[in-house]
């Protein structure tokens, strides 16, 4: 029956193409919505669920899993998740066959971006002492969490990150660009997937823990800048003024376009998901509506990063009324 031959070869091209149009970041729109999940940083026991809980919700299309918070020294932290999770001997990194399964199910099934965030707020190695070390690095960060599945000691298993989120947050961090470019030609020589470089700076500018990195050859894909715990915060924004003295997107969208080594780089514009997520920049969510309205002028806006999930689905309604502002 040659029709039904050729429907099952249609239903199987369409099936295969399945992931790529469901959501992922996409660097066309202004609507996407990272959440940032494993730091629980809500506190409780029940606050954080495994990660597969909430891929299911189509308000967020690009889950960054926090974090690496060692690298030299490989170390990994993701909060009550690892209880789930064995340490392996040896070592300060765990295995995580719980977070792996639901890593391929988030990509598989629904279609997220999945990134792994590197440093962190408790990351204290400094950088690397000299460029050799920070090649060395990139080449641990990519065997644990890249494409090649036979590399020892892979908190996710057989699972592959679609990308690297670099979040250094001290202010001394050596050797930070050698690091990023040996990161960067282990994913040009992977032409299997699309994979994504990220950076979540905080927003005064520059940003002094990732100037190098910003300023420098590396084109990103896109910021996730954290515009809370500053001066420059969502709650710093003056509603109905077209220039923002405080709030400083305008900045952030100049360097994308004339420092930027991606020219087409986008920014997530970051914000608390609760009262308790960050000491400082929560807003409800009307008000960060009118933020995110006043940043779509820009054209690097590219939608809205929250921390974290916990806190995110505590409460209510808040994730939804983000991604429907955007």
């Amino acid at each position: 029956m040659p029709f039904l031959k050729m429907s099952l070869s249609l239903a199987t091209a369409i099936f295969s193409f399945a992931p790529s149009v469901l959501a992922g970041f996409d660097a066309g729109a202004m609507n996407n919505v990272a959440v940032y999940w494993g730091q629980n940083s809500a506190g409780t026991a029940e606050s954080q669920e495994r990660l597969a809980a909430y891929c299911a919700d189509t308000s967020h299309n690009i889950i960054p899993i926090a974090f690496m918070n060692g690298i030299a020294t490989p170390r990994t932290n993701f909060a009550n998740a690892g209880d789930n999770c064995t340490a392996f001997a040896g070592t300060s990194l765990l295995d995580c066959p719980q977070i792996e399964e639901d890593i391929r199910s988030c990509q598989e099934t629904h279609g997220k971006t999945i990134l792994v965030s590197l440093a962190g707020a408790t990351y204290t190695e400094a950088g690397f002492p000299d460029e050799a070390s920070a090649r060395a690095g990139a080449d641990t960060v990519w065997g644990l969490f890249g494409s090649d599945t036979s590399y020892e000691n892979r908190p996710f298993g057989s699972a592959i990150v679609d990308g690297f989120d670099f979040d250094f947050e001290s202010p001394v961090n050596t050797n930070l660009l050698p690091f990023a470019q040996r990161l960067k030609e282990h994913i040009d020589a992977d032409a299997s997937r699309k994979y994504y470089l990220t950076a979540a700076p905080q927003c005064p500018y520059p940003d002094h823990a990732m100037t190098s990195l910003l300023d420098g050859p590396i084109p990103f894909d896109f910021l996730m800048i954290q515009f809370y715990n500053n001066y420059c915060s969502v709650a710093s924004f003056v509603p109905g003024s077209e220039t923002q003295s405080n709030y400083n997107l305008a900045t952030w969208d100049e360097w994308a376009r004339s420092t930027s080594a991606n020219p087409d780089v986008k920014i997530l514009v970051g914000a608390p998901g609760n009262t308790g997520a960050a000491g400082s920049g929560y807003v409800p969510a009307g008000q960060l509506a009118a933020v995110l309205e006043y940043s779509k002028q820009f054209s690097s806006f590219g939608g809205a990063m929250l921390w974290d999930m916990s806190q995110v689905w505590m409460n209510e309604g808040f994730l939804s009324a983000v991604y429907n502002a955007l």
